[in-house]
């Protein structure tokens, strides 16, 4: 790593250091000021996060709302990139299935938490459900976005060179398609942690969402602060760890397959 890189990464670090120290004062300022009760402070935070963290059920229920979570966002990803290839790479369907993507991206999630529990009842499920129905429409339109802009040139010149759809597929749209596909990504992966806690909180009987309305309804603000922070954590946490990864590994890959600046397809077989 270069010096002017390892400037870079400290001067990072400490505006992000600088920043967490101005949230935590204005935090601190503002429970002085009012009862605990509406605004713990963050020190009571923490001793109530600690707490949390040698409960008997905390593994359970961190495990639970991740296992809901991903197996919610998987399922939207999978659906979500296959439907948006094919409205891609066909006009008639696009223009067929366009005002249904058009209503599944305006239906709320609480409306969806209302029908999955009609349909789940007190299941796995029913948040699982939520968060796809949230993520999906969401990928399904960046993916399908990303194929408008895939050179039709390129696909013409392709099929000159007899390669099979699968090869166009993984040689042409795939590499054009990515950074589309992560934008849609990661802010559906931000939007299903977000409803899991609404579906956890009427469709479930484990899981953060669903201490988190007992705490509520205890009026043990504390709690309610430790699990929203320890909420936010683990979102960051498997941003960072998975999806940032993730794309960095398949860009490299992406620019290892155009060693030039100028943009270039590989058509080879």
């Amino acid at each position: 790593m270069t010096t002017a890189a390892v400037r870079h990464v400290a001067m990072l670090v400490l505006q992000r250091l600088l920043l967490v120290a101005l949230l935590l004062a204005l935090w601190w300022w503002g429970a002085a000021r009012v009862p605990s009760f509406v605004l713990p402070g963050p020190e009571k935070v923490g001793v109530a996060l600690i707490a949390l963290w040698h409960s008997d059920t905390f593994t359970a229920d961190v495990a639970a709302t991740c296992q809901r979570v991903l197996s919610g966002f998987v399922l939207a990803t999978i659906v979500g990139s296959g439907l948006g290839l094919t409205l891609g790479a066909s006009r008639v369907l696009a223009r067929f299935f366009e005002p249904v993507l058009t209503l599944l991206n305006t239906v709320s999630s609480a409306i969806w938490a209302i029908f999955a529990i009609i349909w789940f009842g007190i299941s796995d499920a029913t948040t699982v459900f939520v968060v796809f129905m949230t993520a999906m429409p969401l990928i399904l339109t960046n993916v399908w976005e990303g194929t408008k802009t895939v050179d039709p040139h390129y696909v013409d010149l392709a099929r000159s060179f007899r390669m099979s759809r699968v090869q166009i597929l993984r040689k042409i749209y795939v590499p054009t398609i990515l950074p589309h596909f992560f934008a849609g990504a990661r802010l559906a992966f931000g939007f299903g942690w977000r409803v899991s806690l609404v579906a956890e909180t009427i469709g479930s009987s484990s899981g953060i969402g669903y201490r988190l309305r007992q705490a509520a309804d205890l009026v043990q603000t504390d709690q309610v602060f430790a699990w929203t922070v320890l909420l936010v954590g683990l979102m960051l946490m498997l941003e960072g760890g998975l999806l940032k990864p993730a794309e960095r590994r398949l860009f490299r890959w992406k620019a290892s397959a155009r060693p030039s600046s100028t943009p270039s397809v590989s058509l080879q077989a």
